[in-house]
């Protein structure tokens, strides 16, 4: 486990190259890439699209910005109308701009999470986490650079391993870990590691 203290004073921009990550990636697949398969398994190109903005849209409406999807983020349909790019950006300025209205002095912030109120950097960038890698899932199976550095990858690992009362049963626990017997994450990864982004990725159960 990892102090979270640090995240205190990126958190912000953490959020912000998160969400640019995964825009930018968004808008560079080609037409012919959308039914591509991903690194989440069940899901193509199109279906991780869907989750990670309908993800963040949970995360406005828990900021108070929004009223949150208008779908299940965790059974999307493959189908978008209009524009990818579009519904992706939407999306991330929308809940940027609840971001925005936390003040530093802020405590803790509500999440669409099962655990309900966290540290507000930790939320914060838990929210960057669920971005970017979902950023790194399109860019992998479209043939895009990674967005992931060695920076972005330590922090958002920071958040994932925060010790935290775990829904049900107030047990502490690794926040992802809960999340993960629920299916959002895979097993961890037993591999070698060359960083940070491998360490995050094998966490979050994928493979570079």
């Amino acid at each position: 486990m990892n102090s979270t203290a640090a995240l205190d004073t990126v958190w912000r921009d953490v959020v912000a190259t998160s969400y640019a990550a995964l825009a930018e990636v968004v808008a560079g697949i080609r037409d012919d890439q959308w039914n591509l398969p991903t690194p989440c398994s069940e899901w193509t190109v199109t279906q991780v699209i869907q989750h990670a903005a309908g993800d963040q849209l949970a995360y406005a409406a828990a900021l108070g910005i929004g009223a949150g999807p208008s779908y299940n983020p965790f059974a999307p349909s493959g189908t978008i109308d209009g524009s990818a790019a579009d519904l992706v950006r939407a999306a991330v300025d929308q809940t940027a701009a609840a971001w925005a209205t936390v003040a530093d002095s802020t405590a803790t912030v509500p999440t669409p999470l099962p655990h309900g109120d966290l540290p507000t950097s930790v939320a914060a960038t838990l929210a960057a986490l669920d971005a970017a890698v979902h950023a790194w899932d399109i860019a992998v199976a479209t043939g895009q650079p990674s967005p992931l550095t060695d920076e972005l990858a330590t922090h958002l690992l920071t958040a994932a391993r925060t010790v935290h009362a775990a829904p049900g049963s107030g047990v502490d626990a690794e926040i992802v870990e809960p999340l993960r017997q629920w299916g959002a994450y895979a097993s961890v990864v037993e591999a070698t590691s060359t960083g940070p982004v491998d360490d995050l990725l094998h966490y979050l159960g994928r493979t570079a």
